[in-house]
Order: structure tokens, then C-alpha cells, then sequence
């Protein structure tokens, strides 16, 4: 079964552009499926629609085949959402935060209270379980909106920029989690800025400009169509780099190389190519987010 289903959808405000033009897209349960756009692409048009925070215009939209409009009681039941802003009350403490959410969903206080102390120790938001949300800084926050939406166990996880000012650390713990929450089933969709979590975590992908999908396949097939990879290079000493006629080759500074590897030639090729010419390649990493590099060139086409 599908978990989206969305045929010929499209949003036309009143008083604005048209946001969607007949987007399709399906996106099958259990996986963790990323949308990509430029602010106003679309993209929270399209969860709004899912989530039913926005009428649609045209179109239809399933959500593990109940459709979002005639049958939107069981769509929404199905549905985790988290919003970009912050939107419970501020003078709320952690857990009845959660437990609140939880009975709109007609979610037992009894077994509310174990899923809440259960999401809320995932999520390392245990010990603030009874500080109100005003006291809680922004990555906090953030995790706490993820426990909300998770506190009625949804089939469906929408998440709209959910590490938005969460510092790196934090940001790797949710990684996990999010990993853990999909592996056991949950299907997630994502959109984010932070392309580096597409990378590491999501199986597929579409892109949206301007109302309209023009890509939608996997991340690995994706990676894939791209022609070279830039990496800085740091070595031993520099020295006669001139003479690698197989790569495109720069100094970066004092001990590193800035390398572009076309597709097809091997990272030990390079290594072996270096120690040719007397440096030996102490460490290698990418010099930008492959995914990041591929998206702005699909962008600006």
C-alpha cells in the first residue's frame, strides 16, 4: 500500500500565484522520503494539503487510501505532524504537553503517560518533563514538537524542517531516533534544508520548483548521475601534484589538496597516484554535500 497518494493536485490562493500544478506523487509505506524545494516551491503547500491544514483547489490526496477530504477523520488519525513553528502553549509543562495531544486522539491518560515517558527519554527530553515549553531553548523545543506528534503512534510522521536550530549533536541524536522510528515501520516524509540528512537517512526523493515535481527517484540513483566529486585531500607534504593528469588538482592550503574525482575513477587510485608522486594521503572528505551540489545544479537548469 501507498501512504501518499496525491493525483492531479493543485492550489490556487486567491489572492496569489498558483503554489501546485497538478502534482503526482505517490510514496509507498514504510519509507523515508524527503522533499526538496526552494522556499515557495510548494513544499508546505503539499504537507498542509496531506495534513489537512489547507484546502486543496484540485486534486486528490490519499493517506494510506483514505482520502484526505471524504474521509478525513481517519486520514488524520493515521497522521503525525510536525510544523516548521513552535504552537502549544508556552505556559504548559513538558508532559501534559504530550499527554493533552494525546487525548485528542482518545489516547488513554494511563497509557499516554508510558508513551510519554517513553518518547520523552528517546529524545533526551526526560528531565525538563515538568519545566513549561517557555524555558525550554530551541532544540528542545524542536524534539518536543517530534514526541507530540508521536504520542498517538501514527502510521504517517510528516516532518517540515525539524532541525531547524538544533546544534550538530543534537541534531545526530535525532538522526537515530528518526532512523529507529522508520525501521520499525513508521513511514516518514521529510523536508529540510540540512541536505546532509537526506543523505544519511532517506531512501527517496523529489524535488519541487515553482509547483511542480521535476524529480522524483532514489536517493542512490540520484547520487549517481553526478559526474565528478570534489574532495579536500590532506597529506604528508605537498609536492608535484602538476603531473596528475587524471584529476583535476588545487592546493587548498599548507597540507591539503582539493581533488575533483570524475565518476568512474577510485578514491585508492588516487591514493595510489599521490604516493606516485611522493605524498601519502593522511585523510579525505568531501568538500561539499554531494546531495547539496546536485540540487542546486538541478535547480538552476
Amino acid at each position: 500500500m501507498n501512504a501518499i497518494e496525491i493525483s492531479q493536485l493543485v492550489k490556487q490562493y486567491a489572492k496569489g500565484p498558483q503554489a501546485l500544478k497538478g502534482v503526482n506523487l505517490n510514496i509507498e509505506e514504510g519509507d523515508f522520503f524527503a522533499l526538496l524545494g526552494a522556499n515557495g516551491a510548494g513544499k508546505t503547500t503539499i504537507i498542509n494539503i496531506i495534513t489537512g491544514l489547507v484546502n486543496k483547489t484540485e486534486g486528490q490526496v490519499k493517506v494510506f487510501g483514505h482520502d484526505t477530504v471524504a474521509a478525513s477523520e481517519e486520514s488524520k488519525r493515521l497522521v503525525g505532524m510536525v510544523p516548521q513553528e513552535f504552537n502549544f502553549n508556552i505556559f504548559e509543562n513538558v508532559f501534559d504537553i504530550l499527554i493533552t495531544s494525546a487525548g485528542y486522539f482518545g489516547v488513554p491518560r494511563k497509557v499516554a503517560e508510558i508513551r510519554a515517558e517513553e518518547v520523552l527519554k528517546k529524545l533526551g527530553l526526560w528531565e525538563k518533563k515538568d519545566a513549561t515549553s517557555m524555558k525550554l531553548s530551541g532544540g528542545m523545543k524542536r524534539r518536543l514538537m517530534i514526541a507530540r506528534a508521536l504520542m498517538h503512534k501514527p502510521k504517517l510522521l510528516v516532518l517540515d524542517e525539524p532541525t531547524a536550530g538544533v546544534d550538530v549533536e543534537l541534531r545526530h541524536g535525532m538522526w537515530d531516533y528518526l532512523k529507529e522510528l522508520n525501521a520499525s515501520g513508521t513511514t516518514i516524509l521529510l523536508t529540510t534544508h540540512y541536505l546532509e540528512e537526506v543523505e544519511q537517512m532517506c531512501k527517496n526523493v523529489a524535488i519541487i520548483k515553482q509547483g511542480e515535481i521535476i524529480k522524483n527517484q532514489s536517493v542512490k540513483s540520484l547520487l549517481a548521475n553526478m559526474e565528478t566529486q570534489t574532495y579536500l585531500v590532506t597529506v604528508d607534504k605537498i609536492s608535484g601534484f602538476e603531473g596528475l593528469g587524471d584529476f583535476q588538482i588545487s592546493q587548498f592550503d599548507e597540507n591539503t589538496l582539493e581533488v575533483v574525482v570524475a565518476l568512474g575513477k577510485s578514491l585508492s587510485f588516487l591514493a595510489q597516484e599521490l604516493n606516485k608522486a611522493g605524498m601519502e594521503m593522511m585523510e579525505i572528505r568531501p568538500k561539499n554535500n554531494r546531495l547539496e551540489q546536485l540540487y542546486l545544479d538541478i535547480l538552476n537548469n
